[in-house]
């Protein structure tokens, strides 16, 4: 990545390697598994093996004559102790803790098993005796729609539709589509996929002889499990204490709480004892929260000339057996209004209905900001379909149609106000690094000989930063970050902020941050997270929230220490605080650069001689933002498909970021590599499918497949830097973009290869197999219109 650091800054812009680096490549980093305690007990998890059956009887005495067996519980022991059901985040449901009644999906909670060994505790769960009758499952959410059969009796509607949700001018889209010269409208389906973070779901569970919860879990929002946790179990708050260790990634898998941690905490007040669960890896596919699972009907009206008129989308949802999603309450399609992209379309219409099937619950975000993927990737195919149905090169037509720099803060149809960008800058940018003049000449010349070679673009916007509290929020708690900041008196220090790292590097940026405010050493800035007992209250670490609200509130935070360090300043220089200014990371006195002191002579002073003012140098800040952020780029891949196999090679890649002012050019770089090998896993590999008996297929990684180092496509990466104007240091954030951008200029350029053949939409993965099958069936109707 091509980022050439300010000179006049020590922090910002700057390559510094990741201090937590070394405590992972020597093997000690500490997670949850790591953590013993003295007699502690495992927990081993019963699941339905039917997507949809009624429980008749559970028999818990084959278990407990387990040597080591020490307890079971069921559901209707927590429902006798008022812990049945768990809130779901949005507040649109609750999700059953250990299924009563009935199984709503296969390997759904059943009963819990402890022992004083993880494999007692799973010789155990294998002898609890369940009594099941087979219901008709539900497995596609067009069929849910019909209500022939209703999978939830516990609400209060005797349906499966769980809501409808709608944004922009239906009747004004309506009309502006008859109008058009041209239209287009496909079926674009997202399928479902899951984050598979390496590090499955994890907790232990201790209560102290105070009666205090102490709870160590795997948790990308440690203080609202906290929350959710007195929710739940009725603990007061301040009795409990969560801490989130080192954690294996989480894309989004680690925000809800799951049945395993509440009964964790059930099986530890019970017997007295810490408990232990660790998810396998089979448990982890197919009961935490899946991803997208979206089916979208995208229409796009335009003039001859390639001038969009008018976006209409109508989405069909699956949410599985409970609404586990983890959007805001007022967002229940999370951020979907983004669907019109980096175009400015003059009128537009989105709407969804969600469903309950007979699947695992989730709709979590998989490395995306609350359903900004299957937005991205409907509008990016969509404006594909449409260039090829024009006859245009899909660059003119995305250049014809993109907001102008000129037009930012740009209002969208559907109510979203974009922060700033440059999408004709990134765009050329890309064209000249990826040698599209010279592609185009190769595609041509290859396409005379037959050969299958495809050119494909995703120019997406993302919107990140959740949020605004008048917009966001998690079980009602409002959505802001946090940070607090001490400076010792030698100038080291320790930051504190509400997010919580999961291998983005925060204890290297945060550093840089303070440091580049403050002009200390990033080296010497400690950074500390994910235990509720010291950080500020926060809503956590996803969808690229940390840098564009915790980044702010920790350049916030130092900016206040800043100034109360100014007044010590003064006293030090014997002079008036009003006539003391900082320059160059230092104190002077206004047009005298000689008669300067460093932050450090600063932080000494503030504990030995601060003189009338307050002892001490720490601050915090607490902060809401004014407007989510807006990150763009522009995104090419260049395929060859062999028409005889359908095996697609990704011959080169090329990703040109704006994420806003960087940071960490190495940790973005790195950012960017890891959500683009998701991307393409998704494009080209991962499916959750059910067959129709309601059978997840995919339940470990023989069949839900993670791309190694092997099958990734050498990623190339660019930039440009278009400051969001309301961010203090103008960062956009970059986590989510990789893998919102990529899918779509991975298909696009699949479709491209395969548009001689009359080829128009194939839905990911796109295997090798469907990829053969898609050229032989255009084949065949080729030689039937010859004939």
């Amino acid at each position: 990545m091509s980022i050439t650091p300010d000179p006049q800054k020590h922090a910002l812009g700057v390559s510094m390697k990741r201090k937590e680096d070394p405590r992972f490549l020597q093997g000690k980093g500490r997670y949850v598994d790591d953590i013993n305690l003295p007699g502690q007990l495992y927990m081993a998890i019963v699941h339905s093996p039917y997507p949809h059956a009624k429980i008749n009887s559970i028999d818990k005495e084959p278990a407990l004559a387990v040597p080591g067996v020490k307890a079971v519980i069921t559901g209707e022991d927590l429902v006798a102790a008022g812990l049945g059901w768990l809130p779901t985040f949005h507040g649109f449901d609750k999700q059953m803790v250990l299924a009563v009644g009935k199984a709503l999906f296969q390997y759904q909670e059943v009963a819990a098993v402890f022992a004083t060994s993880r494999e007692a505790a799973m010789d155990g769960a294998e002898l609890v005796e369940i009594d099941y009758e087979p219901l008709d499952p539900v497995v596609s959410p067009h069929e849910a729609a019909k209500d022939e059969v209703v999978i939830r009796s516990d609400r209060e509607k005797s349906t499966n539709h769980i809501y409808h949700w709608d944004v922009g001018h239906k009747d004004e889209t309506q009309r502006a589509l008859e109008a058009a010269e041209k239209v287009v409208k496909q079926r674009i389906v997202f399928q479902r996929c899951h984050p598979a973070p390496l590090e499955p779901c994890g907790c232990v569970a201790e209560f102290d002889t105070m009666g205090r919860l102490h709870f160590y879990v795997t948790s990308q929002a440690p203080h609202v499990y906290r929350t959710a946790l007195a929710l739940v179990t009725g603990i007061p708050e301040d009795k409990i204490h969560v801490v989130s260790p080192d954690i294996g990634g989480g894309f989004g898998n680690k925000v809800p709480v799951y049945p395993g941690y509440v009964c964790a905490v059930v099986g530890s007040l019970l017997l007295k004892k810490p408990v232990k669960w660790i998810e396998t890896r089979t448990e982890n596919l197919t009961t935490t929260g899946f991803a997208r699972d979206y089916h979208m009907d995208v229409e796009i009206g335009a003039k001859a000339d390639g001038t969009v008129t008018a976006l209409r989308v109508k989405t069909v949802a699956d949410h599985g057996a409970f609404d586990a999603a983890a959007d805001p309450t007022k967002y229940p399609a999370g951020m979907f209004g983004i669907v019109t992209g980096s175009y400015q379309f003059p009128v537009a219409y989105a709407e969804l209905d969600a469903y309950f099937t007979n699947k695992a619950p989730g709709g979590v975000a998989y490395r995306c900001s609350f359903r900004v993927t299957e937005a991205s990737y409907a509008i990016e195919r969509a404006m594909d379909i449409l260039a090829d149905e024009l006859d245009m090169d899909p660059v003119e037509l995305r250049k014809k149609n993109f907001v102008r720099k000129d037009q930012f803060p740009y209002q969208s149809a559907l109510g979203f106000t974009y922060d700033s960008g440059d999408y004709h800058s990134t765009l050329d940018k890309a064209l000249e690094r990826i040698g599209y003049d010279d592609l185009l000449r190769e595609q041509a010349e290859k396409r005379a000989r037959g050969e299958l070679m495809g050119i494909g673009f995703s120019t997406f916007t993302e919107v990140v930063g959740a949020g605004p509290s008048k917009h966001f929020d998690i079980l009602g708690i409002k959505m802001f970050d946090s940070a607090e900041i001490r400076i010792h008196p030698t100038g080291s220090g320790v930051v504190r902020a509400g997010t919580k790292s999961q291998g983005q590097g925060h204890e290297t940026t945060w550093a840089q941050i303070v440091a580049e405010e403050l002009g200390l050493d990033p080296q010497n800035i400690m950074v500390e997270e994910g235990d509720t007992d010291t950080a500020p209250y926060g809503l956590g670490t996803y969808a690229s929230r940390s840098t564009p609200v915790a980044g702010a509130a920790i350049s916030l935070a130092a900016r206040r220490i800043r100034e109360k360090a100014r007044k010590i300043a003064a006293h030090l220089l014997e002079a008036s605080p009003e006539d003391v200014e900082w320059t160059d990371y230092k104190f002077q006195i206004k047009g005298v650069p000689t008669r300067s002191v460093t932050m450090k002579d600063v932080a000494f002073a503030a504990y030995t001689n601060p003189g009338d003012n307050e002892p001490g140098l720490e601050a915090s800040y607490y902060y809401d933002p004014p407007n989510m952020t807006f990150p763009h780029g522009t995104y090419v891949a260049v395929v060859d498909v062999d028409r005889h196999t359908g095996e697609t090679k990704v011959r080169r890649f090329l990703a040109v970021d704006d994420c806003g002012t960087v940071i960490n050019p190495m940790v973005v770089e790195g950012q960017i590599h890891g959500g683009l090998t998701e991307g393409y896993a998704i494009a080209f590999m991962q499916e959750i499918t059910y067959d129709e008996s309601g059978n997840n297929l995919n339940p470990n990684f023989i069949d839900y497949l993670v791309p190694t180092s092997l099958e990734a496509p050498k990623w190339e990466t660019d930039n440009t830097v278009t400051p969001s104007p309301h961010h203090p240091i103008g960062a956009k954030g970059v986590g989510e973009s990789p893998n919102v951008g990529s899918p779509a200029a991975f298909v696009n350029a699949v479709m491209d290869a395969l548009s001689p053949l009359g080829v128009r939409h194939v839905d990911m993965p796109l295997t090798r197999e469907k990829v053969w099958r898609a050229i032989q069936e255009a084949e065949a109707r080729r030689a039937i219109s010859a004939d």
